[in-house]
């Protein structure tokens, strides 16, 4: 498709800035075997708890939203869905589950897709896995749900099952073409948004092969750190900058460097978290209060001591509650309830 074109990627130019960016990326994946062999205690409750802030983040983009425990107890599965919000959450975190455990088996091609969107939607009423009947937009809504504006139009909804076979062989040229993954990996995922082939889910589909696509090239930091947590983190520039390198898509004429240089930005806030956090639990750089002020300032619902405590491997609940009290006291957080069920929320 439009980006994906290889003349279009050749003819791509990179400032000293954004070769500096690749290059530490791949510094990062260098390092991040070293890492993985070292602390595999430290790395199972990584991947625990970014399975948890993926699916909450993702959905919450979307305006999907459930209350951060209810979100925890789906991801562990030691409830079922009450509701529509939740029956989506399940399913989102049912295809991240799917990617952790069969990457390697699952190539880009658009019955994988077809079955990601399925899995997303396979606890809602409603069919998924099925390319859009009807054409869309990509709007821009008023906090009443009106629409403000039109911020892309895009592939029709007759043109989408040849526009997404279109991507998946581009796709494929791309590797015999021996095109940079740290260029194509987000293309795809541009190109992929501009055609929006589902009639919803659109967002969290691209998101989930952006996790895929990372892993056929061994970028392996989104099993440890939620990057759908760091897209909403920044869902401004998100936001901004797919609808930035989008204009001008249809003709092939559009700029695909804002979303790019964001792209990468986003994989090397994940990789410098990873280390910082391996490194922090493996040596003992920074101090136990610090590690705790740390994982809450990454909480965004209320959290309980035994949450900090997942967080914070090798930390006593005793000094979970020095800080907590340390912290109450700037006003940083307040306390919720009392007694064994007792949560904290942090202040906005």
């Amino acid at each position: 498709m439009k980006s994906l074109d290889i003349p279009y990627l050749r003819r791509l130019s990179f400032s000293a800035e954004q070769a500096a960016s690749l290059k530490r990326i791949g510094e990062c994946k260098g390092r991040q075997d070293l890492f993985v062999r070292q602390t595999p205690e430290v790395l199972e409750t990584l991947k625990q708890v970014a399975v948890i802030e993926s699916s909450e983040s993702s959905n919450r983009l979307e305006g999907i939203v459930a209350p951060h425990d209810r979100v925890e107890a789906l991801v562990k599965q030691s409830t079922n869905p009450r509701n529509r919000p939740e029956q989506e959450i399940a399913g989102y975190r049912d295809a991240l589950s799917l990617i952790h455990e069969s990457a390697q088996h699952m190539p880009f091609t658009e019955n994988v897709i077809l079955q990601l969107h399925a899995t997303i939607h396979r606890y809602l009423p409603v069919d998924g896995g099925k390319w859009k009947k009807n054409d869309n937009k990509i709007v821009e809504k008023n906090p009443d749900g009106t629409v403000r504006r039109v911020r892309f139009d895009p592939v029709k909804a007759t043109a989408t099952p040849e526009a997404m076979a279109a991507l998946v062989l581009n796709y494929q040229m791309t590797e015999l073409d021996g095109q940079e993954p740290l260029i194509v990996v987000p293309a795809a995922i541009l190109d992929f948004l501009c055609i929006h082939p589902f009639s919803d889910g659109n967002g969290r589909t691209a998101r989930l092969l952006t996790l895929l696509l990372l892993y056929h090239n061994d970028y392996q930091v989104g099993r440890y750190i939620s990057l759908e947590r760091i897209f909403e983190e920044s869902k401004e520039s998100y936001y901004e900058t797919l609808e930035a390198s989008s204009q001008g898509w249809h003709e092939g004429r559009h700029d695909i460097m804002p979303w790019l240089t964001y792209f990468w930005g986003v994989l090397i806030k994940a990789y410098r978290e990873f280390e910082e956090r391996v490194g922090t639990i493996k040596t003992g750089r920074g101090s136990k209060t610090d590690q705790i002020r740390q994982a809450i300032e990454r909480r965004k619902g209320p959290f309980a001591i035994s949450d900090l405590e997942s967080d914070c491997p090798g930390i006593s609940r005793d000094m979970v509650r020095v800080v907590l009290r340390q912290l109450r006291d700037e006003g940083i957080i307040l306390p919720q309830g009392k007694g064994r069920g007792a949560k904290w929320i942090r202040k906005q």
